[in-house]
């Protein structure tokens, strides 16, 4: 077949950039003609939280992305759309996560699709039908994106729930995300440990990705300041770039006087260095207030981390508790209990033969069978 993915790629960095070239691969070695068409611009300046939407590093091998879209220009998603036409594709597969993307994917969609009753399908990947923070106006966006798709893969079944608030005459199917197998192999403790120019004598708890509120690493810090933390041979990793304010979370270190067991890495992790902060961590810890799925979840299973995560969105479905760690409410209490288990009861061993069972679910060539029998049945109906 002929996949054009539309969104974000190189020179854009992040998960969903990694996200979108990985899956380009995956097409590209199964033998389907992939191209990636992203962003001439993404977000405008006022609009991005982090200090840069771009990557220094080199485009991914064997994937073919051109810059076309602007984000916030209509006559360039008619452009775009009338090119995409053009090529004719089978599927154009748009990856969405926020609504201010909407209005453009909905726009081009519809425009690439228009007075044609041939092959081209638009199947949509939610990461979120809703907003993890709302504003007004998502629903009327969301609506008009979800009306310009013909099928969808959702990440978790609580998106699936959202999406039904929308569509429900189109083909879904539910697959989660894929591991992120592309930020290198595991590498030994003892190497990382020198490279990130850390001790050897302590245990390593790690917080990893970009800081919002909704993260709830607030939850997590104050867990930390628990008596039953203290004085342990352990430190907390905060490897990630604020995208808010840093002095609320710093006010919270000084108030636990926690200040010399966090370690903060307050800065963009590029993808040469992901490796190096999995692979000290004894424990991955997400302590979000809300969530769908997430692709740190996914980044630890490939490293063969254990997790814990707390019971929001669709964590609990991809970390089983128990199993692969931890499931609790995302209450400082259960974080710092949860914690306090695994090194008192040394869970390190089980869970990560859990962790090692578990990720063989977690791989590229579901997610592509999953968006070809979507397109299928869209092909049938």
């Amino acid at each position: 077949m002929k996949i054009i993915v539309l969104g974000t790629a190189h020179p854009y960095r992040g998960g969903l950039a990694s996200y979108n070239e990985r899956l380009a691969q995956q097409f590209t070695y199964e033998g389907h003609d992939t191209e990636i068409l992203t962003f001439t611009l993404q977000y405008p300046g006022f609009f991005f939280p982090g200090k840069t939407q771009y990557t220094d590093g080199p485009a991914p091998e064997g994937v073919k992305i051109v810059r076309m879209l602007n984000s916030i220009n209509p006559v360039n998603w008619i452009r775009t759309g009338y090119k995409i036409k053009k090529k004719n594709p089978d599927i154009i597969l748009i990856k969405y996560w926020h609504p201010f993307m909407a209005p453009c994917f909905g726009t081009v969609a519809r425009i690439a699709i228009r007075n044609k009753a041939g092959k081209t399908r638009v199947i949509c990947i939610f990461d979120n039908v809703i907003p993890h923070e709302r504003k007004p106006f998502d629903r009327l966006l969301t609506k008009y994106f979800t009306q310009s798709i013909d099928g969808a893969v959702v990440m978790s079944r609580s998106v699936g729930d959202d999406l039904k608030r929308f569509r429900t005459n189109i083909p879904v199917a539910f697959n989660p995300h894929p591991l992120y197998d592309n930020y290198g192999d595991i590498i030994s403790r003892e190497a990382a440990l020198k490279k990130l120019k850390l001790p050897d004598e302590y245990s390593y708890l790690l917080f990893f990705g970009f800081i919002r509120a909704y993260k709830g690493l607030d939850l997590l810090l104050e867990a930390f300041g628990d008596k039953r933390l203290r004085n342990r041979k352990l430190k907390l990793i905060v490897a990630g770039e604020f995208y808010e304010s840093d002095q609320p979370y710093r006010e919270l270190i000084k108030k636990f006087n926690i200040g010399n067991d966090v370690i903060l890495f307050d800065r963009f992790i590029k993808e040469d260095e992901v490796a190096l902060f999995f692979s000290v961590a004894d424990l991955v810890v997400q302590p979000y207030r809300n969530a769908t799925q997430s692709g740190v979840t996914q980044i630890a299973y490939h490293f063969e981390k254990p997790m814990l995560v707390t019971d929001v969105g669709g964590l609990s479905e991809i970390v089983p508790d128990g199993k692969c760690g931890y499931v609790v409410k995302p209450e400082p209490g259960p974080i710092a209990e949860a914690i306090t288990d695994f090194f008192d009861n040394h869970r390190s061993i089980r869970f990560t033969e859990g962790v090692k069972q578990e990720k063989t679910k977690f791989t590229w060539d579901k997610l592509t069978a999953s968006i070809t029998d979507v397109y299928d049945k869209t092909i049938k109906r």
